[in-house]
């Protein structure tokens, strides 16, 4: 019900967003979706891939501070205020969000989130009968 995504820690100076991009890139790793959170000093990249285990060792292999990590991906329609609509099941739910980023990918909205109580949340997504993915359904869509 979950799927893998990269935190990368980056510096904030030139040049270190596009050596963690080339080194994917010679991995051959498709980015699906990527999202950063600045800080003064530094930034966290969030990556969702069509292969993240691999994508991992090989920034690992290559010295750069990476950790692997479930979210929830949950398709929403296409129209104003799903997100909203979605969010407040969880929030009714008593479930906290600790960050969230979305996309859209042939013609349906792609909700990526992370929460501190992943078993109460996937619950949730099961009771409302919401639509999870993994990494192979959601590089289908």
């Amino acid at each position: 019900m979950t799927i893998n995504q990269l935190s990368i820690f980056l510096e904030n100076k030139k040049g270190t967003l596009l050596q963690v991009l080339q080194i994917l890139k010679e991995a051959r790793v498709q980015i699906i979706a990527s999202a950063i959170a600045d800080t003064v000093d530094y930034g966290i990249l969030r990556i969702i891939c069509n292969n993240p285990k691999e994508a991992y060792q090989v920034l690992k292999d290559n010295g750069i501070a990476v950790a692997l990590t479930d979210v929830f991906a949950i398709a929403l329609d296409n129209k104003v205020g799903e997100a909203a609509e979605v969010t407040s099941i969880f929030a009714k739910a008593d479930i906290s969000i600790t960050y969230l980023y979305s996309f859209l990918m042939n013609g349906k909205g792609i909700l990526i989130f992370r929460t501190d109580n992943a078993e109460e949340a996937a619950r949730v997504i099961e009771d409302n009968r919401l639509t999870s993915f993994d990494e192979s359904e959601l590089e289908a869509l």
